[in-house]
């Protein structure tokens, strides 16, 4: 398969848990001939724990924690980047994955996460208990904006929508 030089050849997707970046990544990396790199499977590999175990075990600001090793450390080179929804708080992170290739914002409105969220709990959050999903998605939205060189809307369609929507941005980038 040859690349299409169009595409960066580093693509970093964020966003809030249920926004679909492991799902629509996948996809992304098969079409444009990428290899696939999940942050969170990264993290639970290399600590032989989920990441709900992690923050049951530890909590979640040693999550964010790991997160922020792995991602230091992880190759980014020619591949899709699937980060964590908690990424956003580090900003050593944010500037890695900047000048890897540009990040992604795949976001969705709070009742579609919700709805999402709802089919497979204990995801592992990396958040304060006390917060509900609404609160962990105001204080994190502004950060995901922020960061974002591009928004796509993440509700758009099915998975194969959403990864062509981000082909197109990305050429157009």
């Amino acid at each position: 398969m040859t690349l299409d030089l169009s595409i960066p050849t580093t693509i970093n997707l964020v966003g809030m848990p249920g926004a679909g970046k492991s799902t629509v990544g996948v996809i992304l990396a098969k079409m444009t001939g990428l290899a696939f790199n999940d942050t969170d499977l990264a993290i639970q590999l290399r600590e032989g724990a989920t990441l709900q175990q992690i923050v049951d075990g530890r909590g979640h600001l040693a999550l964010r924690q790991i997160e922020e090793q792995v991602l230091l450390e992880i190759d980014l080179e020619r591949a899709v980047i699937s980060t964590g929804g908690s990424v956003i708080y580090s900003p050593a992170i944010m500037q890695r994955l900047q000048q890897a290739g540009p990040v992604i914002y795949l976001y969705a409105d709070l009742s579609t996460l919700e709805q999402r969220v709802a089919t497979a709990p204990m995801r592992g959050i990396a958040s304060d208990g006390a917060q509900s999903f609404a609160d962990i998605y105001h204080e994190r939205t502004p950060l995901y904006e922020r960061y974002a060189n591009i928004t796509i809307d993440a509700t758009v369609g099915s998975a194969d929508r959403v990864a062509s929507a981000i082909i197109d941005a990305l050429r157009q980038y």
